[in-house]
């Protein structure tokens, strides 16, 4: 039986890949180009691998900094290692029920027995002492592979955890450059209401000047100055998002807001990268970490089938025990001392009202949740790939069209300010072009930050290039007595 035993239940196999070959139906074409900073197309190159480093391409120190800092110190990817280091620990856990169970056993002990059963011994001592010393050795024949499908469905639970450390790695990454992008995208909104707020400030000192001249009347003057304070109302709230984007970055940085990164960013710190690499959806199920671990978590319900059958059938077990008795510990190992037990058990469950039977039922219609939540992750990866191309392709018109709104308003202006300082201005006109002026250079900053931030966003979406990485992720330790990290000294296989 040992020689002829296998694995009961279904040996598992690798879904196939869905028979798509592109992400939209149209073919990707290069976006198109704005004479403007960050404005150069963008071109798609299918099958191209991606790169592990990929925030690299936006060719920002700082933020390649930023990253390298947050990878050893962020709690969240910190914490899924340790949790994969615990999981790897299950396994081996698990292997080690492949060899015998042995244990030793010291046993002194003084007893009295009761009349009717006295002598126990083969003297009439009573009470009396007794000295036992014993091996006890046990084995479970795994004849239906009952302990091989629990550590198989162990170990798709390790390379769930596995993924899982690539997913949390990919989210910090990806949303430390979206964090740097919006922190450089208020920056500039900032940078762009200060220069208005200047603007408005000058016109009005002309139209008061004006005013003293008899060239202007109050009511103009009251205008501007109302243009002027709804500029500078729009600064608080920008500020405060800058600062509440501070803290984020901090906190992703394993950080408090007190100790928040060094490192400040500007849009023009940051180089849109110009050729992008597109997986082909076949390589996108190997990439994606929320596709491949839902694919161990198909695996692991898999052998959960193969447990639940192997439950049904009997299960055989052979024990020894040997040792030694005595009334005193000295001589204890005299040959005339030595006892030994050596049994066998055959057990098979014969009535449990349908336990089992229910059991393997629901461990199937588990793998059917399983294989229903891998096609929805297999979909999901695919949509976010095509949601970022579209996004890109329509963040390039839009900066196309804000900066032309952007020269058209500013001409506006120039043209009213001349007229203003001429004293042929109509006022309601000089505050339409300003506000014109205003939005038009806010959509040039967000329409710049957009393309940034979905160029980051394709990267995620197509796995982050996580599988090229040469090294381990960095694991450290953290002492919560001293509130101190260090690096783990000893690693782990697969990081």
């Amino acid at each position: 039986m040992l020689l002829t035993s296998c694995a009961v239940g279904p040996d598992f196999l690798h879904p196939a890949a869905p028979e798509i070959t592109r992400y939209t139906r149209e073919p990707l074409a290069a976006t198109s180009a704005a004479d403007t900073a960050s404005g150069q197309a963008q071109r798609f190159v299918a099958g191209r691998d991606i790169p592990q480093e990929w925030w690299k391409l936006f060719k920002s120190a700082g933020l390649n900094a930023l990253i390298e800092h947050s990878l050893q110190n962020n709690s969240n990817l910190q914490s899924a290692l340790a949790t994969l280091r615990a999981a790897h620990e299950a396994v081996a856990a698990q292997q080690g029920r492949f060899f015998p169970l042995v244990e030793a056993n010291f046993n002194p002990t003084r007893q009295q027995s009761a009349g009717p059963i006295s002598p126990v011994l083969g003297s009439a001592n009573n009470p009396f002492n007794l000295v036992t010393a014993q091996v006890l050795v046990s084995y479970t024949f795994d004849i239906w592979g009952l302990n091989r499908r629990t550590v198989e469905s162990l170990q798709a639970l390790a390379d769930v955890q596995n993924f899982q450390v690539e997913a949390a790695y990919l989210s910090l990454t990806s949303n430390l450059a979206v964090a740097a992008i919006t922190e450089a995208s208020l920056r500039g909104q900032i940078e762009a209401t200060e220069q208005l707020i200047g603007t408005n400030t000058k016109m009005l000192g002309i139209l008061q000047q004006q005013l003293k001249a008899g060239l202007a009347n109050g009511s103009d003057v009251a205008a501007q100055e109302a243009a002027l304070a709804q500029a500078q109302a729009t600064l608080p709230p920008l500020r405060k998002a800058l600062a509440q984007q501070h803290d984020l970055l901090a906190a992703l940085s394993g950080g408090f807001p007190g100790d928040g990164p060094r490192e400040t960013f500007t849009l023009p710190d940051l180089h849109l990268p110009a050729d992008l690499p597109v997986s082909l959806p076949s390589q996108l199920i190997e990439q994606r970490p929320d596709v491949r671990a839902a694919e161990e978590q198909l695996h692991s319900a898999s052998a959960q089938i193969g447990i639940a059958t192997a439950n049904t059938l009997p299960s055989f077990t052979i024990s020894a025990t040997g040792g030694y008795m005595n009334t005193a510990l000295a001589h204890l190992l005299a040959p005339q001392n030595l006892f030994w037990e050596l049994a066998g058990n055959a057990t098979q469950t014969v009535f449990d009202a349908g336990t089992l039977w229910h059991q393997l039922q629901g461990a199937k219609e588990t793998y059917q949740a399983a294989a229903w939540t891998y096609r929805g992750a297999v979909i999901d990866a695919v949509q976010n790939v095509a949601d970022a191309l579209r996004a890109l392709q329509s963040d390039a018109d839009a900066l196309r069209a804000a900066n032309e709104f952007q020269r058209a308003a500013k001409r506006s202006l120039d043209l009213a300010s001349q007229q203003l300082q001429s004293g042929n201005a109509n006022v309601l006109l000089i505050l339409n072009a300003q506000q014109a002026y205003l939005q038009a250079t806010l959509q040039v900053v967000q329409a710049r930050a957009a393309r940034l931030s979905d160029t980051a966003a394709l990267f995620a979406a197509l796995g982050g290039g996580w599988w090229n990485r040469p090294a381990p992720l960095p694991e450290q330790n953290f002492d919560t007595t001293t509130g101190q990290t260090e690096p783990l000294a000893a690693k782990h296989d697969g990081f």
